[in-house]
């Protein structure tokens, strides 16, 4: 177990915006997206890795993204809320937790760099949401039984960073945690930070057999985010996501950061290869 550590103070220099100020006059896609949500209340722990750990993992038609010369893997729990496939509302399947680890990767598309996702692995609490994730877009679901805790100030304004979050989480036999304090408040990304890289990427890669791989988009306006004034990471790593990871993941993140969230959409995928 890694126990809460204090992580270094936001720069004081961002300025503060008010929670969702951009949602109303987000530009989204034209195309109709196949699922509709909300992501909100996201932990976001983020590890420098060596490289040659996530390689096997990326997908065909693109290559490794870097900041700063670092690759990086996430661990990632957040709230799905509203959600809808196709439009339609599924009864029970609206709102759940979903933990995942991922990786950045990146395409050029005729002079267009896309900076995307892969997930080594993702967890939610609903097997339908697995079904579909894995059958129609390549996805690494499992489901687990899961739950969460967030704890906001009384008279906190609405959307304003909680004080404490966690998500917990059942897997072979023993309860897993990802935890976070937050200290100060949401403030917007700033260009070319680190934070930016971590939190805006908006397409998903996944690997599929015989060496091809799939494209998606994922489309939702910039979010506020609020750095850690600690972490916890109370989580077998080998058992989940395998024994390559745990000498990374099991010490303390290299940043950990609060982002509020918002809604969200998501298109159909195509294959590149």
């Amino acid at each position: 177990m890694i126990s809460f550590r204090a992580q270094p103070p936001a720069p004081a220099a961002l300025a503060t915006c008010s929670p969702d100020s951009t949602f109303a006059s987000h530009v989204w896609p034209a195309r109709p997206p196949i699922l509709t949500a909300e992501w909100r209340d996201l932990v976001m722990l983020n590890y420098a890795i060596d490289p040659q750990i996530v390689a096997p993992f990326v997908p065909a038609g693109t290559e490794l993204d870097f900041h700063n010369g670092e690759t990086y893997v996430s661990l990632v729990g957040f709230l799905f809320q509203r959600t809808r496939l196709c439009g339609l509302h599924i009864p029970y399947h609206a709102n759940f937790e979903e933990v995942n680890l991922r990786f950045y990767v990146r395409r050029e598309v005729n002079g267009e760099l896309r900076r995307g996702v892969v997930f080594i692995r993702e967890l939610v609490p609903r097997r339908a949401v697995t079904l579909v994730a894995n059958l129609f877009y390549g996805e690494n679901y499992r489901t687990v039984r899961m739950g969460h805790r967030i704890e906001r100030d009384a008279g906190a304004a609405t959307g304003a960073p909680p004080r404490e979050l966690e998500y917990r989480w059942c897997f072979a036999g023993r309860t897993h945690r990802i935890a976070l304090q937050t200290s100060g408040p949401a403030h917007a990304l700033q260009q070319d930070s680190h934070e930016e890289f971590i939190a805006e990427h908006y397409w998903g890669y996944t690997a599929l057999p015989r060496r091809r791989s799939a494209e998606y988009q994922v489309a939702h306006p910039p979010w506020l985010v609020c750095r850690a004034a600690s972490s916890l990471v109370d989580v077998d790593v080998a058992s989940i996501y395998g024994e390559q990871f745990a000498p990374f993941l099991n010490r303390e993140p290299t940043s950990a950061f609060w982002a509020n969230g918002s809604p969200v959409r998501v298109y159909s995928g195509r294959r590149l290869q």
